[in-house]
């Protein structure tokens, strides 16, 4: 088994959608007031259950009540923040059921909103691993297992800090779901979505810093891995987390991932030959792309093969970029295609263009992934 699975992506966390139209305001009075008083002493500190994990800024705003008799569901946006790791809250919306009583109303507990994604807490009992750059949360999983993973995020931090000059939190948090099913409803995805993948990166673009950006392992596809290759993928998914700020709209997927998998295999010792063996194969049959991958090519469901292509190329195209210009070149490149666009960043960096550095890397791709190069590192 190879020692990581190409298929190793940054996705953005979906929105968190509320559903119009779901509940009817309470008859304004004293229910309404009594259910939103009952939700907000209810919610005034974190469950017990969660007391391990740092949580901060732990609040429920109701935004609507639907009563039905003695019973009510009342509409709720939580919003937390993992403290030392979150630059500012995070939300998720839920439904809280209260019950009446000759006291007044109880909460009986809360659950996700109808199409927003579970909580981790949600999937069961939570455990919790930290290390001096780490958080890692999990639910099914040994304490063994959870301080593993913490120990590969803490190398992986300071890889990253170490190829990518700048400012960055230097920390990383991890969630670590039961299994494959598990990890898809966190995400509000199919399973089939993450099936062979070890890990992704949650979070939003915009040029700004993420409040919640997440490491989300699929334990399933991460068992399989060797530890250089777990190493690997923890690496790759923190320089996702490091370069969220930078990371726009107008930011090519192959610069995004290729710039992951540079960071991940710097130090690794791993040559083009080693790492790229989709590529190489095509490159060794006279296929050479015609064109940097776009970012249609790094979706999942199609051809894992000519995935596995993107995902090499991309990283190659990194690789000539910090061989030929200087590692520098190649991070500057980078924070400057999320504001400027590609063809700006690449004139003002490399004194080049998308077309001369296609041809410069379709050269490189033959020299390095030919019939005449060689096999091993």
């Amino acid at each position: 088994m190879t020692p990581l699975p190409r298929a190793v992506v940054r996705l953005l966390l979906p929105c968190l959608l509320v559903v119009a139209g779901c509940t009817a305001p309470a008859p304004a009075g004293v229910d309404g007031r009594d259910v939103r008083r009952a939700v907000a002493d209810w919610s005034a500190a974190p469950p017990a259950r969660l007391a391990a994990i740092p949580l901060e800024g732990w609040s429920y705003e109701v935004t609507s009540v639907r009563r039905d008799g003695a019973r009510a569901t009342a509409r709720a946006r939580l919003r937390y923040g993992l403290t030392g790791h979150d630059a500012a809250p995070t939300g998720s919306d839920r439904e809280v059921e209260l019950t009446r009583s000759p006291t007044g109303w109880r909460v009986d507990g809360d659950r996700p909103a109808p199409g927003a994604p579970p909580q981790l807490w949600d999937q069961g009992e939570p455990g919790v691993a930290r290390g001096a750059h780490a958080l890692v949360l999990g639910v099914g999983q040994s304490p063994r297992t959870l301080a593993d993973i913490a120990a590969e995020a803490d190398r992986a931090v300071p890889a990253v800090s170490a190829a990518r000059p700048g400012t960055w939190a230097g920390r990383v948090v991890v969630l670590v779901p039961a299994d494959l099913d598990a990890m898809a409803a966190l995400l509000g995805r199919p399973a089939d979505a993450y099936r062979g993948l070890g890990a992704v990166t949650t979070g939003s673009t915009g040029g700004g810093p993420a409040p919640a950006d997440r490491v989300v392992v699929n334990p399933a596809g991460y068992a399989q891995l060797s530890e250089p290759g777990r190493r690997i993928l923890l690496t790759h998914e923190t320089t996702h987390v490091a370069t969220r700020a930078a990371t726009t709209a107008r930011t090519p997927l192959w610069l995004s991932e290729g710039f992951a998998d540079w960071v991940a295999y710097r130090d690794t010792g791993l040559g083009p030959a080693d790492a790229a063996p989709a590529l190489a194969r095509a490159v060794r049959r006279g296929d050479v792309p015609a064109e940097l991958p776009a970012d249609t090519a790094f979706a999942f469901g199609g051809d894992p093969d000519g995935q596995a292509r993107a995902y090499e190329g991309a990283w190659l195209a990194c690789r000539l970029i910090a061989d030929r210009w200087g590692e520098d070149a190649l991070t500057t490149l980078y924070e400057r295609a999320g504001r400027e666009g590609l063809p700006t960043a690449l004139a003002r960096t490399i004194g080049g263009d998308p077309t001369g550095l296609t041809t410069a890397w379709q050269a490189a791709l033959r020299t390095q992934l030919g019939p005449d190069a060689p096999a091993t590192r």
